[in-house]
């Protein structure tokens, strides 16, 4: 069971769904209906989870019912069919709020002309879109039609041809995903490609140049690729996580177009899940771990093949280092890989734990085993699971068998820390930039600015901006950092540069260090709700919940 899905898939499971949709901006609504198939049923009704919809009718059930909304779940949709019925169809609408829908007026977009909208399906939003059951231990395959206005373009993670899409393998309802507005494509390669905003497109062609290397490095580790195209789609800049991994269209924040391909792991993470997610899914929230850990393995693997060992073990320790910042202001029991999420929204799971915990267990069975032992049993577990959805106990099972004792695996998973013994990254080329004031720093590397920034324990603010101009920085990564340094030193001179950022970038990356340090003290308090009060309405919904919290929301 699920405790973050209403249906019950062990009565009547959903293997298909028709989605019929009109985009209607102008009411910032989706309508039109969604056709189940299943099984012939057995059972005597068929739950789905919404949350927010407006449920117009239901074809070939026995009327239907929509239950109470609880605050997290949303409500259950009940529909009693009659005996051996294999499909319904129902006629819905979703609500302007809907937390899995993100309307953008043309101001917020790069070409400022028309109005976009995209979806976020992950963790449980998937409701707030389509009636369905959403749990990630549930497969569906689905064909679409997708109608805009003329002169927008729809696309959709899946097989497109016009205005119709078609997803052949079973994905989980989290990986749902639509967009629409103006758009434009260039072609990566043979089977990859970026669709983005017109004048964002060659930026974004240029900074994703090396995705056909990622690829090929994947699949000389792990196996063929098994999803025909990998395309990217560049969001508008409120899009609130850096990437995500929809199966052939991976959504990724404008916030890695750096210009110098530096921050381009992200795509190397959102491919590495066409393997870890996609391919073997995660059965619960509970089990996130098992998505974002492993991909994380993946994606620095796929980095070292095509950028090099240095590369990679740069971004291993600033993961490394994050993680224990990050922890260091969490509960035990989120501490954990194997989450306690009872009662709980599923987005609490996305901390840097079940990423970056995960992997270094990954990189601490690999160090046990050696690398040549542990490649062979990657590419076993993602047959062996292949297009399933999996428990922390199916993994515990599997590599029991196939790795025994590599490590203590039950302190790891279960454990509130890092046990003894974690193979830990370390860089030398950070060892470069550290002990005293850079002499020349034209060749330095996003990561190596990054930990240069980070090591300084007592920064001479306006020194570093004088020398360096960190806060004209076109590197978000890097300008993140630089802000956060000056709320904390309170300097004056980077409060316009702090504002207009937290107006403009929608990352909850970005956004959740930058006003939690602000909270800190009273004058940052007030700054932080004068500016959040005008910012607010641009966040994604998800990220207003993140920062409300941090906040509170505008009274």
């Amino acid at each position: 069971m699920d405790i973050h899905s209403y249906s019950r898939p062990d009565r009547v499971r959903v293997r298909h769904l028709e989605l019929d949709l009109d985009v209607r901006f102008a009411r910032r609504i989706l309508e039109g209906s969604v056709t189940l198939h299943f099984e012939p049923a057995a059972a005597p009704e068929l739950v789905l989870d919404t949350r927010d919809l407006e449920i117009r009718a239901v074809e070939n059930a026995v009327g239907f019912h929509l239950g109470g909304r609880d605050p997290i779940l949303g409500a259950p949709l009940t529909i009693p069919l009659s005996r051996g019925a294999a499909w319904v169809r129902i006629h819905y609408a979703t609500s302007p709020g809907a937390s899995g829908l993100q309307w953008l007026e043309p101001p917020q977009t790069a070409a400022r002309r028309h109005p976009f909208l995209y979806t976020q399906s992950q963790a449980i939003h998937a409701r707030s879109w389509i009636p369905l059951q959403d749990t990630p231990a549930v497969g569906v395959t689905f064909d679409a039609q997708v109608r805009t206005p003329a002169g927008f373009g729809a696309v959709m993670g899946a097989r497109m041809d016009g205005d119709r899409f078609h997803m052949e393998q079973p994905i989980p309802s989290y990986l749902i995903a639509l967009a629409a507005g103006e758009l434009a494509f260039r072609e990566l390669g043979p089977r990859s490609g970026v669709y983005a905003e017109p004048p964002l497109v060659e930026a974004a062609a240029r900074e994703f140049a090396d995705t056909e290397a990622m690829i090929r490095a994947a699949e000389e580790l792990y196996g063929p690729y098994r999803w025909g195209r990998y395309d990217l789609l560049v969001l508008p800049p409120s899009f609130p996580f850096g990437g995500m991994e929809n199966p052939r269209l991976t959504f990724t924040t404008p916030t890695i177009l750096a210009g110098d391909r530096s921050l381009v792991s992200l795509v190397a993470h959102e491919l590495a899940h066409s393997w870890s997610g996609n391919l073997v899914t995660n059965a619960t929230w509970s089990d996130f771990w098992l998505n974002e850990g492993f991909t994380v393995y993946v994606e620095r693997r796929i980095v070292e093949k095509v950028y090099g060992r240095e590369r990679e073990r740069m971004e291993a320790v600033l993961g490394r280092r994050e993680l224990d910042r990050e922890m260091a202001g969490l509960a035990d029991s989120d501490r954990a890989l194997h989450l306690d999420l009872t009662a709980r929204d599923p987005d609490d799971a996305c901390t840097l734990v079940p990423y970056e915990k995960g992997a270094l267990l990954l990189a601490t069975i690999e160090r046990a085993v050696g690398r040549a032992r542990f490649d062979a049993f990657l590419r076993g577990y993602f047959d062996h699971f292949a297009f399933r959805s999996i428990t922390t106990a199916d993994f515990l099972e599997y590599i029991r068998r196939e790795l025994p004792n590599a490590v203590p695996l039950e302190e790891w998973i279960y454990g509130s820390g890092i046990p003894a013994g974690a193979a830990e990254p370390h860089s030398d080329a950070f060892a470069r930039v550290e002990g005293g004031w850079p002499s020349d720093t034209s060749a330095w590397s996003t990561q190596e600015w990054l930990h240069f920034l980070r090591s300084l324990d007592r920064p001479d603010m306006p020194h570093l901006e004088c020398a360096f101009h960190l806060t004209e920085s076109g590197n978000a990564e890097i300008l993140s950092q630089w802000l956060l340094m000056a709320i904390r030193a309170w300097y004056v001179p980077a409060f316009p540069k702090i504002e207009e950022f937290l107006c403009s970038a929608g990352r909850r990356k970005f956004l959740k260090p930058l006003y939690s340090e602000l909270m800190k003290t009273p004058e940052g308090e007030a700054r932080a709700r004068r500016i959040y009060a005008r910012a607010r309405a641009g966040y994604h919904p998800i990220a207003q919940s993140s920062i409300d919290g941090i906040v509170g929301p505008p009274g």
